[in-house]
């Protein structure tokens, strides 16, 4: 068998790891027109139970990634200068550098070189092959390829968002809201290494307006957002990586498989970045379609099917709290109007997956405090 892997993200470099650690027979190419060391962002966090399945899985790997993880077990909602804490929600982070030269490691064991700084033009180039893989993000060539046979769309939220960088460190990942003569932003902060942060700003419609992000260059616009987030910094500087002003992109396909190609990771789905399972998602894709096409090696359009049947209910169910999460941040200005308790209760139930009765388990202290104060 001949696959072709474009994009060598988490996503693409796992699953060719897991295909050829299971058959070292198959002929994979790994295909990625950025450099190996090129990434967008500083760090991906994952819930405190995201990595559970490379534990139960593919020990090897965890092993690998776990000793580079920083974690913590609860969040820090900050608004209107309050301070609050949301016990028993745990997070890990990692940078996504190192992230990434882990997984190519793991590739390189298996004897998988991708090859770096070569572009697709076309899928015509990939004649020959018997399954292309779409890892190759949200702007995908084979998504848009096949963008009918798919059911491809995609629609941008309407907030702004920039990704910066911090060696201010935060003990949990944090969220700060502020209210500015520009009007209201956000940034969501947590370390990936123990001296590094990520350190993500978001802005509504307006805000982003009336500050003048759109004509202000780069340089400007991160400074600005230093001085709006002084207190927060503590005298740290924000780093950039490509720190631009960004759209959410909401990637729905109704089909996951046409012709001779499948989708996997932002390819075929993304989610918000507030509940930090993008990459995670991505991997878990990784893992669902090497079962499939081990469980069905005599007919790739059989393990293709297998692979969307099984995958689909859990990922949907999963992207449901991802959208609700999205749809409360393109209104977190609103929320701001709430006394912080009750703000800190909005955001904590805006996925719509936890109500008060499992909080009262899973976060103790922080629904004592929310009753105490209403």
């Amino acid at each position: 068998m001949r696959i072709a892997i474009l994009g060598a993200g988490p996503a693409g470099l796992y699953l060719a790891y897991l295909i050829k650690r299971r058959r070292p027979d198959v002929d994979i190419t790994v295909i990625e027109q950025n450099a190996a060391n090129a990434t967008f962002g500083f760090g991906v966090v994952f819930s405190d139970r995201a990595l559970e399945f490379l534990r139960e899985d593919d020990q090897e790997t965890y092993a690998a990634i776990a000793p580079h993880m920083e974690s913590w077990s609860d969040i820090t909602v900050i608004h209107r200068g309050e301070q609050v804490v949301i016990d028993g929600v745990g997070f890990a982070a990692i940078g996504r550098l190192k992230l990434l030269q882990l997984l190519q490691a793991r590739a390189r064991s298996v004897g998988i070189a991708p090859a770096y700084e070569r572009v697709v033009g076309s899928l015509d180039e990939l004649a020959g092959v018997d399954l292309i893989v779409g890892a190759d993000g949200v702007n995908s060539l084979v998504r848009r390829s096949y963008h009918k046979e798919f059911g491809a769309s995609t629609r941008l939220l309407t907030n702004r968002f920039a990704w910066f960088g911090t060696t201010k460190r935060f003990e949990t990942l944090t969220q700060t809201f502020v209210e500015t003569e520009f009007g209201f932003f956000n940034a969501h902060h947590y370390r990936y290494e123990p001296e590094r942060s990520t350190f993500i700003i978001e802005v509504d419609q307006s805000t982003f307006a009336r500050a003048g992000f759109a004509q202000m260059p780069e340089a400007q616009a991160r400074m600005l957002c230093e001085r709006i987030f002084a207190q927060t910094l503590d005298g740290h500087a924000l780093t950039s990586n490509n720190s631009i002003w960004r759209q959410f992109p909401i990637v729905h396909n109704d089909r996951w498989r046409a012709h001779q190609s499948v989708l996997i990771g932002d390819a075929l789905h993304t989610a918000h970045f507030s509940i930090g399972s993008g990459t995670r998602l991505a991997m878990e894709d990784a893992i669902a379609l090497d079962d499939a096409l081990a469980t069905h090696s005599g007919d790739i359009g059989t393990a293709l099917a297998a692979y969307e049947t099984a995958r689909r209910p859990v990922l949907e169910k999963l992207l449901v709290g991802a959208n609700g999460s999205a749809l409360w941040y393109e209104h977190f200005a609103e929320h701001m109007k709430l006394a912080p308790a009750d703000f800190a209760m909005s955001y904590v139930t805006r996925s719509g997956r936890v109500d008060i009765e499992r909080l009262r388990k899973l976060s103790p202290r922080f629904v004592a405090r929310y009753e105490r104060q209403r």
